[in-house]
């Protein structure tokens, strides 16, 4: 079973990983508070799901299923 099979949209979330490089002010906001509500998912290259996130500051970004953990 997948991460993002136990995971729902509205779930809490926090972002464990990240594994392509992001932004400086994206790591600062997860090094601040890496917790976030899930608002979709998305096939990602035709495999695997990818979770898209929103974060503390009211932004979102899409992270890989296995970059995040229920929190």
């Amino acid at each position: 079973m997948s991460q993002a099979a136990s995971i729902n949209i509205g779930s809490k979330i926090r972002v464990t990983r990240v594994r392509d490089r992001i932004p400086q002010s994206l790591v600062d906001l997860l090094k601040a508070d890496a917790s976030g509500t899930v608002k979709e998912f998305r096939t990602v290259d035709g495999q695997g799901i990818g979770v898209v996130v929103e974060l503390s500051d009211g932004s979102t970004n899409w992270f890989f299923e296995d970059e995040i953990a229920a929190a």
